[in-house]
């Protein structure tokens, strides 16, 4: 009932004024909002700067959009990788319409008008937030319960960062304090996060929202030397198992393993991701990278596709549609498609303890054994974490080139 009301939103939306000029979006800066719930608006920047260039902020992160239609009085503004997208009417230069995500069934109602302001700015900081901060999610849940470390940095009342968890980073935070209240939102195509809390005495108390379908509470206790558990460590080899074997298809419909002759004697980085994941697609452009600047050496890169969409045809498009926006010229093998959860994940790579985190990506030596499984991915919005992941990377990776 839910799909088949996404499409006719969009039907409606482009062919309410079908005998109207094409209007175009002004140029300048825009606030758009996502509605969250009856009172909580999800808030982010983005910049026109032509009829079918715009760019989303948050912090530090810049994401260019190019592939915008207009038809009468409405704007389609698709992003380069996610399959979410939006639809909205332009009336009086203010824009108001939805978000989809139409795999998932998902809409959020979306408005937008110029304004450069992502928060609004009413009163002094009672405090400062800078620095490291010990998490805990769904803190009085037993089955949601999950840690986390907060970096921040606060100039004025200007905050950014991230919350780092142990399956991968919330992504380029940005907002503001007010008084001792702080407001913090993300919005990349794919997750619209917004976090809301108290700051007292050096303790954070709110709530995170993801998107309109999740909400949870949090508390976040100031601690300069907390770490997060090691990421090499929290998925292994079962006992009895040595290595990885798997059998999977790749877009010509071949079944593709690690016993052709194309990998023998190989360094193999088996990437364990999907399309629809954004430490997934951090980690895929720092992979597609790596991979053609060393593409002359003994190295192969295999991703895995964890596909939540719920046709083979559909999954594969997604893949290709990734393949286009990274660059990556490795293999992506459908893994499994209907379902992204962990548990029929586990059940595709049975020699694994868990499928934790998307991504996660084993370390395979010439000879075909396992040396190293990391979990997760600390992405450019983790900063000098990120720079750390990728010296570790580049050292081991050499390691087993040399041996």
């Amino acid at each position: 009932m839910k799909f088949t009301y996404i499409i006719f939103l969009t039907v409606v939306v482009f062919s309410c004024a079908k005998h109207k000029e094409h209007i175009k979006l002004e140029r300048g800066r825009y606030l758009g909002e996502l509605k969250v719930n009856d009172t909580l608006n999800l808030p982010f920047n983005f910049d026109v700067s032509g009829e079918t260039d715009l760019t989303i902020f948050n912090a530090t992160e810049e994401i260019k959009l190019g592939d915008i239609t207009y038809q009468n009085d409405s704007i389609y503004i698709k992003f380069p990788v996610f399959e979410g997208y939006i639809v909205a009417k332009i009336e009086n230069g203010k824009l108001n319409g939805s978000f989809i995500k139409p795999n998932l069934n998902r809409v959020m109602p979306f408005s937008a008008e110029k304004n450069s302001s992502r928060f609004l700015s009413t009163e002094a900081p009672k405090t400062n937030i800078s620095g490291n901060w010990e998490t805990v999610f769904s803190p009085d849940s037993d089955e949601d319960r999950y840690i986390a470390k907060g970096v921040f940095k606060q100039s004025g009342q200007k905050v950014t960062g991230t919350f780092r968890t142990t399956t991968g980073d919330y992504r380029f935070l940005d907002g503001v304090i007010n008084g001792n209240i702080l407001q913090l939102s993300t919005f990349d195509g794919a997750h619209a996060f917004l976090f809301e809390a108290e700051v007292n005495d050096s303790v954070i108390t709110g709530m995170f929202y993801s998107g309109n379908h999740w909400q949870e509470p949090f508390i976040a206790k100031r601690n300069k030397d907390y770490e997060l558990p090691d990421a090499n460590t929290l998925t292994f080899l079962k006992k009895g198992y040595n290595r990885v074997e798997f059998s999977f298809k790749d877009e010509n419909g071949d079944l593709v393993s690690l016993d052709e002759d194309r990998f023998k004697d190989k360094v193999i980085l088996l990437q364990i991701m999907g399309t629809w994941c954004p430490n997934c697609l951090d980690e895929s452009k720092f992979y597609a990278e790596y991979y053609q600047q060393h593409s002359s050496e003994d190295l192969e890169i295999i991703a895995l596709a964890f596909e939540y969409v719920q046709t083979e045809e559909k999954a594969f498009e997604n893949i290709e549609r990734l393949r286009k926006g990274t660059g990556i010229t490795y293999p992506i093998l459908l893994a499994q498609y209907g379902s992204a959860s962990k548990v029929k994940a586990n059940e595709k790579l049975p020699m694994l303890n868990q499928v934790l985190s998307y991504p996660t990506t084993i370390f395979i030596d010439k000879k075909k054994n396992v040396r190293k499984i990391h979990t997760g991915f600390n992405g450019p919005a983790t900063g000098e974490k990120y720079l750390e992941f990728k010296r570790e990377f580049e050292n081991f990776v050499s390691l087993l080139l040399g041996e």
